[in-house]
């Protein structure tokens, strides 16, 4: 990802993801697909100073999308808004953007 993105482009994967979705859940799940089939990982990055891997998302109950991370035997889910991403992101991360624009 290079730099943010406007407000056109992020209405514009907003709109890809949601194309055919009905409602908020509908919507949430349609972002979700996009990050699954389009981020990159795993990746490394560092949490409160840990260097972690993100494995993959999830889509939890109560409409939430979750990066798993790993360290060691260790497994965390993170609410993939407040995971900070490496520098560079990996390929992708514009839809993490995209989620966060269309939750505001």
């Amino acid at each position: 990802m290079d730099g943010q993105l406007g407000d056109a482009e992020l209405d514009e994967l907003v709109a890809q993801a949601t194309v055919d979705a009905y409602d908020e859940e509908e919507q949430l799940t349609g972002l979700y697909t996009m990050l699954v089939e389009h981020l990159a990982v795993p990746f490394k990055t560092v949490v409160l100073g840990v260097e972690v891997t993100v494995k993959k998302v999830d889509l939890l109950p109560g409409s939430q999308i979750v990066a798993v991370c790993t360290r060691g035997r260790h497994r965390q889910a993170i609410g993939i808004l407040d995971l900070p991403l490496p520098d560079p992101a990996p390929d992708g991360a514009e839809w993490i953007e995209a989620y966060r624009h269309w939750g505001q």
